[in-house]
């Protein structure tokens, strides 16, 4: 059930980059400009040069040349240190909105993405393919931007010094050219290809990290072994594929890089002959030709780099997709909740079939049945984490799935035994639910769930959070916290309590009762004393609802629900003697 997230194509990606120009103007312009004057004086020295050598051969002086060549070296140098400088300034303002929009994308993709993409490709995104992008950023962009101008700049300079020379020169880099173009043609499927074994790896670890003691348990280490070496191999085998591309690239760069000079060399002394070139152009050339394989194999060097940061930026730009599609989600109208022929699969079989469900605005609904029965994943069905398979459930006629986090949020809230405690203070874990909420209303939420610890902390709602120090029941506390400021008008618990201690638990479940008075509660109840308070009940057995009804009714019936209750019943009698 799990799914790859999805890559830009290149469209997307050129988008996204100029994108990223757009937004700060002035610090590509200036890093445009003084790497163009940079460039530019990298020119006067050899042509320079090629003027000191035809002055000699005429008996003039070559001071004042000299000097000028000092001059014009110093100051290459010191506006390319500048544009050093504020290129890697500017690729550091880029990277850290790079960082800031995959931050949103990730908190803004659908609950039915998260829910079922691969942690491991996530995570790979957000550590490994933002470092890459921002290192290319921060020394491959700066470099390629330099070395392009100077390259472009010292073409139009060979030309000038002489157009036969030039264009000699210039055919000997055809080789470049073809080397070039084979490996960009390959090199983008070769990586993508190479970061996707890298995020296969990265889930494969953390999944059997997380279940080592499943693993041990149930003897499957030889499996899982398999398993990772087959993930390794898939690794290992893109992994070669690029190191392939590289190694063909680099031996016809360099062998066509020799070409330009030498045959620049041995035409300008058969011109030189016939007396239709000077020696100092022919000097000239070849620094020039020389001094363009400088940019060249900088660009060259950077290309592999620039390859893999496109991938890496691909996949990075890829997160907006999700967030791309439910823009255009209406906005519901009611508060409704609605489940139309429901049919749900994790792999093969349903676990959800045909379920038909209309849950009515203030109605407090129980959903009880066997272990199995398909409970909790109707729950995130009617919480628009999971997609149904077939049919359709909504909130006010709107696909309840569509909906953006934002506004989801608003609608419908979906609490389980399990959360999550974020970095930072009590405070910013609470106001992740409104960011609005002033220090009045967090207390009050937090007294409604009985979190009177909080008021016992060093510095209370400003104190630093930890899961481990606060405990599961403490931050529990803290999630049910978070629903009451998010102030929807649904809430789907699934034994959101569990955690808590009997005594907590109670004292949670009388205050959430007095906070969500009027609101549509849907419970999914593996403890029978909810569904027996409740409006009505929804009893679930291999996927299917099979009874609904209330608490009176459905034990008068003795079907499943009854059963279910006298075995609960039972059970509790028997452990309260």
């Amino acid at each position: 059930m799990n799914r790859d997230l999805p890559v830009a194509d290149r469209q997307q990606v050129r988008r996204a980059a100029l994108r990223l120009v757009r937004r700060d103007v002035p610090g590509f312009t200036a890093t445009l400009l003084l790497n163009c004057l940079a460039a530019a004086a990298a020119l006067v020295s050899p042509w320079l040069l090629g003027r000191i050598v035809d002055s000699i051969g005429a008996g003039g002086t070559v001071d004042l040349l000299a000097a000028i060549a000092v001059g014009a070296a110093l100051a290459q140098l010191v506006l390319s240190r500048y544009a050093e400088k504020t290129g890697h300034r500017f690729s550091e303002r880029v990277q850290e909105r790079i960082r800031a929009e995959l931050l949103d994308r990730v908190l803004a993709l659908p609950a039915a993405t998260v829910e079922h993409i691969r942690t491991g490709d996530l995570t790979a995104r957000g550590t490994t393919d933002v470092a890459v992008v921002g290192s290319t950023l921060r020394d491959a962009a700066p470099e390629i931007l330099v070395s392009s101008l100077q390259a472009l700049f010292l073409i139009v300079a060979v030309f000038l010094a002489d157009p036969v020379l030039g264009a000699c020169g210039l055919i000997a880099l055809a080789g470049i050219a073809a080397a070039s173009r084979w490996y960009l043609r390959r090199a983008r499927p070769a990586y993508l290809e190479e970061g996707a074994a890298r995020s296969e790896l990265a889930e494969h670890l953390a999944a059997n990290a997380a279940g080592a003691r499943t693993i041990e348990a149930l003897g499957l280490q030889a499996k899982r072994t398999r398993a990772a070496e087959r993930v390794i191999e898939r690794g290992r085998t893109a992994q070669l594929r690029t190191l392939f591309l590289r190694s063909v690239l680099w031996p016809s760069v360099e062998v066509s890089a020799l070409l330009p000079p030498v045959l620049v060399l041995l035409l300008g002394g058969v011109l030189l002959d016939r007396g239709q070139v000077t020696l100092g152009a022919i000097v000239t050339c070849v620094l020039y030709l020389r001094q363009l394989g400088q940019p060249i194999e900088t660009i060259l060097i950077w290309l592999e780099q620039l390859q893999s940061s496109a991938a890496s930026f691909a996949r990075i730009e890829g997160l907006a997709t999700p967030a791309r599609r439910e823009v255009a989600a209406a906005a519901p109208q009611g508060d409704r909740i609605e489940a139309a022929g429901v049919h749900f699969a994790y792999e093969d079989d349903d676990v959800v079939s045909g379920v038909d469900l209309s849950v009515r605005p203030g109605e407090r609904l129980a959903v009880v049945g066997p272990s199995g029965a398909g409970k909790s994943t109707l729950g995130k069905l009617l919480a628009g984490i999971d997609r149904p398979r077939l049919g359709t459930v909504t909130v006010g006629s709107v696909p309840v799935a569509d909906l953006s986090p934002a506004r989801l949020r608003e609608h419908v809230v979906l609490v389980t035994q399990e959360q999550h405690l974020f970095l930072g203070t009590v405070r910013d874990n609470l106001l992740l639910a409104d960011p609005s909420a002033g220090d009045d209303r967090l207390d009050k939420a937090l007294a409604a769930v009985g979190a009177d610890w909080v008021a016992s902390l060093d510095d209370e709602l400003g104190s630093l959070s930890s899961g481990a120090a606060l405990g599961p029941d403490r931050v529990q506390q803290l999630a049910l916290a978070r629903v009451i400021l998010a102030d929807p008008h649904t809430v789907i618990l699934d034994e959101a309590t569990a955690m808590l201690d009997p005594r907590t638990a109670r004292r949670a479940e009388r205050s959430l009762a007095a906070v969500l008075e009027g609101r549509t509660v849907i419970a999914i109840a593996h403890r029978l004393h909810t569904a027996r308070d409740a409006d009505r009940v929804v009893v679930m057995d291999d996927g299917r609802v099979v009874e609904v009804g209330s608490h009176d009714d459905l034990v008068a019936a003795g079907g499943v629900y009854e059963t279910l209750w006298r075995s609960w019943y039972g059970s509790r009698s028997a452990g309260a003697r």
